[in-house]
């Protein structure tokens, strides 16, 4: 789940969250892991609902059974007054999308955002879906989205930056025509839902607090296939595009190793990216 980034864009704001960056150590990994599987199942778990005429308030129901079953919480349900326990993003929809009466059409894209917290750490990860054959643009943004989290993924590693995942993610998705929101970034998380570091997913390489053993956070980037630009709903949680481009979004949850990164979250099934 997205949190929202802070305006300021200044050295203070780095040094700012580099006090507050917590390492964590083998028993942590061990609960990081445990937690971002339990999440990445579920998503493997929602794959055969995802179709047309599915209501996304099925498939919350069908996501908080599963969680809840195998001895979780779902962390949204309630966080900050927010209703439901996965975000369902439908096309134009960046994040935070809420599960409702709408049923999706043939050819909708549909980002499912679920974070579970299991004895007490929190696994964070979501994945686009098809609901049956969606257009090429909507299948090409989709891939660039998947590839753009996992080139940035790729750069962690101790003694990296955080502007090297930023400008990883933001040079590939550029090449590739598409915007990066700046709105919303990935963070750090743990046994805190939303934690420091803020992960942005554009910026410049060699910037930002250094990567050490024992970091944990998203990478969870929101691609648009127009403009950047985006804006809040009223019911103060869904984000659109301006322009109702289609936007799309990946996220894992990882760890930083003393030799390169830990993905907490991969799917267990086997289902990385659509088609599923």
């Amino acid at each position: 789940m997205t949190f929202q980034a802070e305006r300021a864009r200044t050295d203070d704001y780095w040094d700012q969250d580099q006090r507050k960056i917590k390492l964590h150590g083998p028993a942590d990994f061990d609960g990081m892991r445990k937690a971002g599987q339990l999440a990445a199942a579920t998503l493997d778990f929602i794959a055969p609902h995802v179709r047309p005429g599915v209501a996304t308030a099925e498939l919350d129901r069908l996501c908080h059974e599963y969680i809840v079953g195998h001895g979780a919480v779902p962390a949204p349900l309630g966080y900050r007054g927010f209703p439901k326990s996965i975000c369902t993003s439908i096309n134009h929809v960046v994040c935070h999308g809420i599960p409702g009466d709408k049923r999706l059409a043939t050819g909708d894209i549909v980002n499912i955002d679920v974070t579970v917290i299991l004895d007490g750490w929190h696994g964070d990860t979501s994945r686009m879906f098809y609901a049956g054959e969606p257009k090429l643009l909507a299948r090409r943004l989709c891939d660039v989205t998947y590839e753009a989290m996992m080139r940035g993924i790729a750069v962690v590693k101790p003694g990296a930056r955080l502007g090297d995942i930023g400008q990883a993610i933001q040079t590939y998705a550029e090449s590739q025509r598409f915007s990066v929101v700046r709105d919303f970034c990935g963070h750090g998380l743990g046994k805190i839902f939303h934690d420091a570091p803020n992960i942005l997913h554009y910026g410049t390489a060699g910037t930002g607090p250094e990567l050490q053993p024992g970091m944990f956070f998203t990478i969870e980037p929101m691609i648009n296939a127009g403009a950047l630009d985006v804006k809040i709903l009223s019911d103060g949680w869904t984000a659109v595009t301006r322009d109702k481009s289609l936007s799309a979004q990946c996220e894992h949850s990882v760890g930083v190793t003393e030799t390169g990164v830990e993905i907490f979250t991969g799917s267990p099934a086997g289902l990385h990216k659509p088609p599923y």
